[in-house]
């Protein structure tokens, strides 16, 4: 039954204000929650509160955190869960290998909302529970509560400059790097770049290991060939057809995440070229979308289920000698996509 003093639930999505604005989901929820501290432009801003009020959206209110009574418990607790598909990947990693011993997972979406994030965390203190995960759903430095350091906690996805807690992220250069590598190993030199909203640190570290792979194989880094996307598909068909009329002819383009490459593939098809063949393609997160495309993409997985295990194994070691500040390394994953054929 719902509760009679919450907002009713709008028929408006965050997905339907960002594909208004432009722009990806993440970027709604963070402007909506007011992280003055990410690197969001005024206009990208201005023109999110503008979709906002057009289509009439209105966020949901957290939801309560769950009781479960009799058992060992870890709080998990994100930022967002409902604007990305790895958030999903995380908590199950998180509750997999917490259940392997008998433990329970409570999680809680707090909207990045401080005075929420302080509720629950005395709740937990309260109940005495095993530790606390602190996620986000994009990989960021956080200032994290204070009361996160009363528990065994652990950062996932994020990472305090300061080290006063442990923490795990994506190895994101190094993505980047192993993704521009593989072009390179099929003989591909005019390698361009998609990447996602520059004030994303992922896309950034992702496009740092692109340049790294090139300068290492002695190919000159082309401003020309590295256009900038949103992480969404039109960002990626948009791009794309930039990078086609452009002066220098990619013969391999690195999309810096798969929901571009799709848009990448609509746009090469319709100016007649043959991915895998005329036109290589590299994406990064293996999406689950990823393997059904035509060709199947290649891409780099990010690994958000491993990193989730990690944080239950490490809140529920006896040994907490250490504070690591782990980069997890994010595999490639071949298929059709990239390669050069024989002879070209």
């Amino acid at each position: 039954m719902t509760d009679k003093n919450d907002p009713l639930p709008s028929k408006v999505t965050m997905k339907d204000v960002a594909l208004a604005a432009g722009v990806s989901q993440s970027t709604v929820s963070f402007v909506l929650n007011g992280q003055e501290t990410m690197r969001i432009s005024s206009e990208t801003r201005r023109r999110v509160l503008e979709a906002v009020r057009e289509l009439g959206y209105r966020p949901r209110a957290a939801g309560r955190p769950p009781k479960a009574a009799g058992h060992r418990i870890i709080g998990l607790m994100f930022d967002e869960i409902a604007t990305s598909p790895f958030a999903s990947i995380s908590i199950e990693g998180v509750q997999e290998e917490a259940w392997k011993h008998n433990v329970l997972v409570e999680v809680v979406m707090t909207g990045g909302n401080a005075a929420y994030e302080s509720a629950i965390l005395r709740k937990w203190s309260a109940d005495r529970v095993e530790g606390v995960v602190y996620g986000s759903i994009l990989t960021r430095q956080v200032t994290p509560p204070d009361a996160l350091t009363r528990h065994r906690a652990v950062l996932l996805n994020c990472y305090d400059t300061e080290g006063r807690l442990p923490s795990i992220v994506p190895a994101e250069r190094r993505g980047g790097e192993v993704a521009t590598k593989a072009l390179i190993d099929q003989g591909h030199k005019n390698i361009a770049f998609i990447s996602g909203e520059t004030w994303m640190e992922a896309s950034d570290q992702r496009m740092e290991g692109y340049e790294r792979a090139l300068r290492s194989a002695g190919i000159p880094v082309d401003p020309s060939l590295i256009v900038e996307g949103n992480f969404l598909p039109s960002g990626g068909r948009t791009a794309a057809l930039k990078l086609l009329a452009g002066a220098t002819r990619p013969d391999a383009i690195f999309c810096a995440n798969d929901l571009m490459a799709v848009g990448c593939y609509e746009a090469l098809k319709e100016q007649g070229e043959h991915i895998g063949q005329s036109i290589a393609v590299m994406g990064y997160d293996d999406q689950e979308i990823a393997q059904h495309l035509s060709p199947a993409l290649s891409t780099v997985l990010l690994p958000h289920r491993e990193m989730g295990q990690w944080c239950s194994e490490y809140i529920l070691s006896p040994d907490h000698t250490e504070m690591p500040q782990v980069r997890l390394e994010c595999p490639l994953i071949l298929r059709d996509s990239h390669v050069r054929p024989a002879g070209a």
